[in-house]
């Protein structure tokens, strides 16, 4: 499932997933992977995702029920 709310999040801090990836340690194409759902980051990794954007782990991580995304 791609994780779309995180590519908002970072553009709205107008960071290149470069830019990301820097600051929390990974290569661009992690932040690739898990923005385009094919990878699933540890906890860890998603903590930090989190401090570097300023959201929460609901905010960028947790899936949705689905009458929500209807």
């Amino acid at each position: 499932m791609k994780n779309l709310r995180l590519k908002i999040a970072r553009v709205e801090l107008d960071m290149s997933q470069e830019d990301l990836a820097n600051e929390v340690g990974v290569t661009r194409q992690t932040i690739g992977a898990i923005e385009n759902g094919s990878y699933n980051p540890t906890l860890n990794l998603c903590i930090d995702i989190c401090k570097a954007t300023g959201k929460t782990l609901n905010d960028l991580f947790w899936e949705e029920e689905k009458n929500e995304k209807e």
